[in-house]
Parts: structure tokens; C-alpha cells; sequence
């Protein structure tokens, strides 16, 4: 805000107002709107929506230059709108540096405003502007894909459709804007989306395996190009051999539109599962154990570098920060966080709390655990749960209840969204989501 406040005071300087004239009108039309952009960066939305907006639309009208009596006397003295005054790209910086939600808001004040943020440069300007917090898309049915989006920022949830997707339980990733869906039956539909401007594509069927027993989505957008990658880890059990699985890796790249499959391997003792991510460049999956070995070394976490394609997988084997119930991958700002489910030294198989790692090297470094009041917000909590995040942020949910709790790794501070606009219908409701980030500048 300090910036936009410092752009608006170095443009404010050249205006010469007359009081007492209409030009201080247009001044204070122009004011107005400034100011519901200052409220809207500190989060009252709510009271923007309700007011500065209303007031804004009456003041709507011709902003043509027009001639006007001073108060000195009967001189004709040319005066321009103040809202003119203040020029297109000055405005579209402005602009830029506002909530996602806000900039939408921005677009039905006036014509301008509205011509300005549907541009392609105000688009362009976007991606030198201020990253937007991620936000948390929560699936409020079982059966349909409908739910509710957060805005972390204006502490608020919107109702919006997600395009392409059918049901809740389709494989789920996201980076830079886009989310890529790929459904649960035959694991071959896929579709990348940009589900704030809905521009939707479906990409060709992945080569492999058609019905694989396990499957795991990944995407990484690259934030300067644009192009993306989309990495799905196929894993089918050897017929007649449960310790033996058939695993390949397949990668979709979006500058040349093909699917190559850049590894195939049996492991032995180990399967694949369905939690991946792509970070700097590094594929990251979590394998899981057939069998044989102590509970508490159920998992392990497979790193395969996309750009030497390494093999095998064996070699790249990483041990897991103690028992685990579950894992949760995510790239946050290029680093490899886990989320995880901290099983009982006893029970591995009963969630005693909830941590969260940062992979440095070949070692995990642990950044927080879930504070015991927070951990029992949720009621009952199963051994497994909802965690997705990018950017800074990390939303952890209990598929039992559609409470969101989200941790910041920079503050290092936990704290519960807004309650979302929904209740649990019937006892065996679920709930589930994933986090993306809202932009509009990209496109699949």
C-alpha cells in the first residue's frame, strides 16, 4: 500500500483544483475512488461493496474537458477532470497491486477502469506485480464439484464453478495459475485451466498403462514463459507378484504439445501413490512399502531430476522424518515442503499430531508442528487429510469438516479462515480441495 500511496502522491502534486468548482467534484469522485482502492488493500471489503462503490457510480458521467467561472471573477479558467489527469499506465500500477477479487470490482466502476483491466498490457503488467496469495478451493459435496474459493487477503469465500472437472475425487494439481485435472476412472482425461478466466484446454491421453492401480498429478508453469509441465507417475501392480510394480514416469510438454515417457522400472517392496510435485526443476513422489521393513518405515520419497533423467529410482531414495501416517508434497517458493501426519511410535498407524518439513538436500529440516489447540479444532481428525499450498501459505483440512486452518512460513503463525458457507448435511459428508493461485494472466 506504501507504494501505491507514494505513486498516488507523486501524481497528486501537479493537480491544480479550484475550490468550490466543479472540478473539486471530479476531485472528489477521483478521491473516492482512490480511497476504496486504499480500503480494499486493507482487507474492508465489505464496506466498500456496500458503499464506496454505490456512491462511485453516480459520479459516472462525461469526463470531457469544460469552461467554468472562477471565484476571482468572471475568467474563464479551462479545467480538466482530476480523474483524467491521472494517466492510463500511472492507474494501471495502481491497479495491478490489488486482490484479485478487487481488480474485478475495479472493472464496474466506470468505463475506464473497466477498459483498463480487461486490456492485454494491464494483463502483461500483471506478472511484474505483487505475487497474489494462493487461494483454497474447497469441495463441499460428494458427489458434485461444487464449493466455495478463499481469498486469504480479504479473509472472504466465492462461490465459483470449476471448469472441466466432473467429480471431487479427479487427481488435482496447480502452479502459477493454472490447475490441471485428470479423472480418477481411466487416469487418461486431462484438462489445464485457469479457473478465475476459465479458459480451459484438454490435452491428449498420457501414453503408459491406461488403468493404473495408482497415479500421481503434477504441473509446474514456468512464470516467465508460461509453458508448462505436466508430470504424471504411473504404478500397476506385476501380475501374480504383489512385492513387484511396474512404475513409469510420463512428461507432457507444453512447447512441443507431446507426451514422451522418460522411465519405466520395477520396484520391488515398493508401489507408487498418488502425491507428487514438481520443484525446481526436480520431480518429487512418495513410494510406499509393499511389505517386509518396521511400521515405521512405511514411506520413502523418490526425487527424479527432469532435465538428466536419472536412473534408477533406488538411488534416489530418501528416508522419511519419522513414522508418518501421510504426506502431503508442495513447492513453495522452489523448496519442497512435506506436510505430514505424525504417527504414535507404537501405532504408526494412529495420528498423534501434524509437522511440517522443508527438504534441504538430502535432509529434512522441521519448521513447525501443529499447536495442540489448533490439532483438536478439527474434532476428529483421521490419520490421513487435506494439504496443499504455494507461495507462503499451506492449508491443512480435515476431510470429516470444512474447517481450513493455514499456517504461514514466513510469520510462522496458524490461524482459521473465515468459517466457509457450508454445513455438513449428513454425518458421512466429505470434504476435500486444493490451493491455486488466482491470476489472469495466464492461459493453458
Amino acid at each position: 500500500m506504501r507504494q501505491i500511496w507514494t505513486l498516488f502522491e507523486s501524481t497528486n502534486t501537479h493537480l491544480l483544483i479550484y475550490p468550490g468548482t466543479r472540478s473539486s467534484t471530479y476531485r472528489n469522485s477521483f478521491l473516492r475512488k482512490f480511497l476504496c482502492l486504499l480500503l480494499v488493500m486493507k482487507g474492508e471489503a465489505s464496506w466498500i461493496s456496500g458503499h464506496c462503490f454505490d456512491d462511485m457510480s453516480k459520479d459516472i458521467g462525461d469526463f470531457e474537458s469544460f469552461t467554468e467561472q472562477s471565484d476571482d471573477g468572471n475568467k474563464e479558467t479551462a479545467v480538466v477532470s482530476a480523474d483524467l489527469i491521472l494517466p492510463d499506465d500511472l492507474l494501471e500500477r495502481i491497479l495491478a497491486y490489488l486482490p484479485i477479487a478487487s481488480i474485478f470490482r475495479a472493472g464496474s466502476v466506470c468505463r475506464r477502469w473497466h477498459e483498463i483491466v480487461s486490456s492485454k498490457r494491464f494483463l502483461w503488467n500483471l506478472s511484474s506485480a505483487l505475487s497474489q496469495k494462493p487461494w483454497y478451493f474447497m469441495f463441499t459435496s460428494s458427489d458434485e464439484p461444487v464449493g466455495y474459493a478463499y481469498d486469504p487477503i480479504l479473509r472472504k469465500w466465492y462461490g465459483i464453478k470449476l471448469p472441466c472437472i466432473q467429480t471431487p475425487n479427479w487427481f488435482i494439481a496447480s502452479s502459477c495459475g493454472l490447475v490441471c485435472f485428470m479423472d480418477n476412472d481411466s487416469r487418461s482425461e486431462l484438462h489445464i485451466c485457469n479457473p478465475i478466466t476459465k479458459r480451459c484446454k484438454k490435452l491428449e491421453e498420457p501414453p503408459g498403462v491406461k488403468f493404473s492401480d495408482y497415479s500421481a498429478l503434477s504441473i509446474s508453469v514456468n512464470r516467465t514463459s508460461h509453458n508448462y509441465t505436466v508430470s504424471v507417475v504411473k504404478s500397476k501392480q506385476v501380475p501374480g507378484n504383489f512385492f513387484q510394480w511396474d512404475l513409469s514416469i510420463h512428461i507432457y510438454d507444453s512447447e512441443t504439445t507431446m507426451w514422451t515417457t522418460s522411465l519405466t522400472e520395477v520396484l520391488t517392496g515398493w508401489r507408487g501413490g498418488d502425491e507428487s510435485v514438481i520443484c525446481d526443476g526436480v520431480l518429487y513422489f512418495l513410494i510406499y512399502s509393499t511389505g517386509g521393513g518396521t511400521p515405521g518405515n512405511r514411506h520413502r520419497l523418490v526425487t527424479y531430476n527432469l532435465t538428466c533423467r536419472s536412473s534408477p529410482l533406488i538411488r534416489s531414495f530418501i528416508l522419511v522424518p519419522g513414522p508418518l501416517t501421510c504426506g502431503r508434497l508442495m513447492n513453495l517458493k522452489e523448496k519442497l515442503v512435506m506436510v505430514g501426519g505424525i504417527g504414535k511410535q507404537d501405532r504408526p498407524d494412529i495420528i498423534k499430531g501434524i509437522g511440517i518439513w522443508v527438504l534441504d538436500g538430502r535432509n529434512w529440516v522441521e519448521v513447525a508442528r501443529m499447536p495442540n489447540k489448533f490439532f483438536q479444532g478439527f474434532g476428529e481428525l483421521d490419520d490421513v487429510f487435506a494439504s496443499s499450498g504455494t507461495d507462503n501459505l499451506i492449508y491443512i483440512q480435515s476431510y470429516g469438516a470444512p474447517a481450513l486452518l493455514v499456517f504461514d512460513m514466513n510469520r510462522k503463525l496458524w490461524k482459521w479462515s473465515t468459517k466457509c458457507p457450508v454445513s455438513k448435511k449428513f454425518p458421512l459428508q466429505l470434504f476435500t480441495g486444493f490451493c491455486f493461485e488466482p491470476r489472469l494472466e495466464i492461459a493453458p
